[in-house]
């Protein structure tokens, strides 16, 4: 039996339908939030350093930072593309103004995140005046 060329034209129409919803699910799962991962700030460390910060965020939303200078505990907030940090105290280890400077330009950013996306392998952090970008440890 041979389907009406309408009937032919709408099961075409459904099965594009559902390759698109299947296509749209497969970016979904891989924009995932990068828990337990350490992070590092893609950017170039200070001169006469290594270091550039770092982030770990738990499944459960605690997290550890390590600045340009202190580190600090952090829980953190992920839902549905949005973000929010709620910070604890910073060590207070003696550095350089520069790099106390950095920290605390960092901590106010983050303490201003709203939203978070993927791109590529970067995790952008949004809404803080400046997006941060972190990029997955190679170690």
């Amino acid at each position: 039996m041979q389907l009406p060329l309408a009937m032919t034209g709408l099961r075409l129409a459904l099965i594009l339908v559902i390759g698109l919803l299947v296509g749209a699910a497969g970016p979904a799962v891989a924009a995932e939030f990068p828990f337990d991962k350490e992070l590092l700030l893609d950017v170039r460390a200070m001169p006469g350093s290594k270091r550039v910060p770092s982030l770990e965020v738990e499944q459960g939303g605690a997290a550890t930072l390590d600045l340009w200078c202190n580190s600090l505990k952090a829980q953190v907030t992920v839902a549905n593309g949005t973000v929010s940090f709620v910070l604890g105290d910073k060590t207070d280890r003696q550095c350089t103004p520069d790099r106390v400077g950095a920290d605390d330009e960092m901590l106010a950013i983050l303490t201003n995140v709203t939203a978070w996306h993927r791109a590529g392998d970067l995790l952008v952090l949004e809404g803080g005046g400046k997006p941060l970008r972190f990029r997955s440890s190679t170690n």
